[in-house]
């Protein structure tokens, strides 16, 4: 293969994990054929300086989980926002969450996961970004954002040390539900249509998949050019338990307290209350005002085991 791979692992994903894989990341690579160099990240946000400084490389791939891909992400449009090539991204999941991953059509598995990078099919992928008055220099993201509810399951799943994974998210959404079960006033603008209520969540997908296991839009596709939502309203903590039962299925679309759309932006601003926020699970704040949503049209190469 003549194509060359810049490989950045996150050592301290998946609660350190990842890190521990690295001689078998690279053994997979070697065996594939695939020409790269590795490089370890440092700390917070060191992977979106990694990939905005690339030259010279064919693909950068994100080993790690949803919040390396989306670092990684973030560098290689920021190098392209100053006129450089961007490179193709690729992925390997050794993070707790692989939702972006998921999305992207890349296996779950290593092995497999290095399989795709050798065979090295791409496709455009579409890329969201959130902006607002506190977030002046924007988020892109890859699989989705979440307002409400679900940023502080993920902070609450982050904070668990005796559960990991899929069974973290759902100890976090409990924790969430009897201590942090308040829903803001808010005004919701998307497609021609504008909302005001109380919502509890609001999610805005270019993927299908968050948490692992919950499928907020299981109709959404990445290459459409639009964003898709899920807008839970007030339904009171027994109702809501039954709403995260759905989403496990894909079927919330059934339930009173559930507003399916798609636009290619989406606004919504807090009238009364604030807004917590998170970008492929990296949490942006949990006290923002205001917030634009828009979707940019194949923004992005992707490698993945999907055809073009």
């Amino acid at each position: 293969m003549s194509e060359r791979h810049l490989v950045i692992l996150n050592p301290a994903a998946g609660r350190w994990a990842a890190g521990r894989r690295a001689a078998e990341i690279e053994r997979l690579l070697a065996a594939h054929g695939i020409r790269y160099e590795l490089v370890r990240t440092e700390r917070p946000l060191h992977a979106v300086e990694l990939a905005a400084a690339v030259e010279g490389y064919d693909v950068v791939v994100a080993a790690g989980g949803d919040g390396t891909g989306n670092e990684v992400l973030n560098g290689l449009l920021a190098a392209g926002e100053r006129g450089r090539r961007v490179p193709a991204l690729g992925l390997l999941c050794v993070g707790r969450g692989n939702d972006f991953a998921f999305g992207a059509g890349v296996p779950a598995s290593l092995e497999e996961g290095c399989a795709v990078l050798a065979r090295g099919r791409r496709r455009p992928m579409d890329v969201g970004r959130v902006t607002g008055p506190q977030l002046p220099g924007g988020r892109y993201f890859g699989n989705g954002i979440g307002v409400g509810f679900d940023t502080i399951v993920t902070l609450e799943a982050g904070k668990m040390k005796w559960v990991h994974g899929f069974l973290g998210y759902v100890a976090g959404a409990l924790k969430t539900m009897f201590l942090y079960y308040r829903a803001p006033l808010v005004s919701i603008t998307w497609g021609g249509n504008r909302v005001e209520q109380k919502s509890l969540q609001i999610s805005a997908m270019n993927g299908t998949r968050m948490g692992g296991t919950f499928f907020m839009t299981p109709e959404s596709r990445n290459d459409d050019g639009e964003l898709d939502l899920c807008i839970a309203g007030e339904p009171r903590r027994l109702a809501m338990l039954g709403i995260i039962l759905r989403y496990m299925r894909g079927t919330q679309a059934a339930s009173r307290h559930i507003t399916m759309g798609r636009a290619p932006r989406v606004e919504i601003r807090a009238l009364d209350g604030e807004l917590a926020v998170h970008a492929d699970g990296e949490v942006l704040g949990t006290s923002l005002s205001e917030l634009s949503v828009e979707c940019l049209p194949h923004r992005i190469q992707v490698v993945t085991r999907v055809p073009a």
